[in-house]
């Protein structure tokens, strides 16, 4: 089935702001979440449809190409080995369509888009990037952590050291080709040159390939990487392990790993930007007469001051207490909501002082009961 177009997915125009992309990816990702869709297939496709719209959109250079070519940008068979993530989101060149169609001809398309004969295959070569989704804790976003990631990925051969040869084996002319790099086939009146599918443009072959890695230079194996997780990073941001992607081909450098963090949802807090929102529950008595409460924060527990008479919805500012900023501009705040939690078992004690109260308290006990009902006096009639 067709891609669909990552504007659509993301359901934004194509001249989005990356904020606006960023919080419209924010709350679509944490609706389709699979810890809040445990066994929905459905949501975990969505989810990963939109990571993938998103690691594109939300680079700039991965966007302009995408603007320009569509899917045609990127290469899935290049990023293969991105164990079972969404998108490898690896740039592409687009003229690969061109020579997918008529091949690495050095023809009048190799003119056009400016490209002579195909690339060497025997020289080195760097490895392939790799994207990694973790999911972190909104504690391990805000506070800061260090994981380790468990990795499958081709490494560089240990036995040939990435040459794809055995010791003392060296290169001999293609047969195929006769060391030219290119075949010739004919198609009616016309001669067609075509890269050798032996060489692969090369002119020269390993004589003898090395054994363990069968000449590719690389083994698959298994490792661990640790990564640091900044304080204040949030759901779509990408952290870039440099060196840690698929090992180089025949000595050259390896690609690096991407990292793109989702953090989960929180039992008690909610983010916004760099705020940390939680509601707290108040008696009646706590509101009417007022009281010290203490409150959780993500740093430990802090205190603040009911003043009598808080009305329901209330909220406090506890400057500081939020997430600090990637940019470096300080800290958010943790803004605590205070409800008004209303007694469901009275006894006959509580019950009778309840009736008392109610008997004591005239209009002027409760102002805004007694502005409404003015202004709606009207609907009473």
């Amino acid at each position: 089935m067709a891609k669909r177009d990552y504007y659509e997915v993301l359901g934004v125009e194509k001249g989005a702001s990356a904020d606006d992309i960023k919080k419209v990816y924010r709350k679509l990702a944490l609706k389709y979440h699979p810890d809040k869709n445990p066994g929905d297939k459905v949501a975990e496709e969505k989810f990963k449809e939109l990571s993938e719209a998103y690691e594109v959109l939300s680079d700039p250079q991965k966007r302009a190409a995408f603007d320009e070519y569509g899917h045609a940008a990127f290469d899935p068979r290049a990023r293969a080995a991105g164990r079972g993530a969404p998108g490898g989101g690896g740039f592409h060149d687009p003229f690969e369509i061109f020579r997918e169609v008529f091949g690495n001809s050095g023809g009048i398309f190799s003119e056009l888009f400016g490209e002579g004969r195909a690339a060497d295959p025997t020289a080195p070569a760097r490895g392939a990037d790799l994207r990694f989704d973790l999911q972190i804790t909104l504690e391990e976003a805000v506070l800061g952590a260090e994981k380790e990631l468990n990795l499958t990925r081709p490494e560089t051969c240990d036995q040939c050291h990435g040459r794809g040869a055995e010791a003392g084996s060296a290169l001999k002319p293609c047969v195929t080709c006769g060391g030219r790099g290119q075949v010739e086939t004919s198609r009616g009146i016309f001669r067609i040159a075509q890269t050798c599918p032996r060489c692969e443009g090369a002119g020269r072959v390993i004589e003898k390939p090395c054994r363990a890695c069968r000449g590719s230079g690389r083994k698959d194996k298994s490792s661990k990487v640790k990564i640091r997780i900044p304080a204040g990073v949030d759901t779509g941001t990408r952290l870039r392990s440099m060196g840690n992607g698929e090992g180089g081909l025949r000595g050259g450098p390896s690609g690096d790993l991407y990292v793109i963090l989702h953090v989960r949802e929180h039992e008690i807090f909610r983010r916004e930007d760099d705020d940390l929102l939680c509601d707290v529950p108040i008696s009646f008595v706590q509101a009417a007469l007022g009281a010290e409460i203490e409150v959780p924060t993500l740093s430990g527990r802090a205190s603040i001051r009911i003043p009598a008479g808080t009305q329901p919805g209330t909220v406090f500012r506890l400057k500081g207490k939020g997430v600090k900023n990637l940019q470096g501009l300080g800290y958010g705040d943790l803004l605590v909501r205070v409800a008004l939690e209303v007694p469901t078992h009275l006894s006959s004690a509580q019950r009778g002082k309840l009736e008392e109260f109610a008997a004591l308290c005239d209009n002027n006990s409760h102002p805004q009961a007694k502005s409404f009902f003015e202004r709606a006096k009207e609907f009473f009639k």
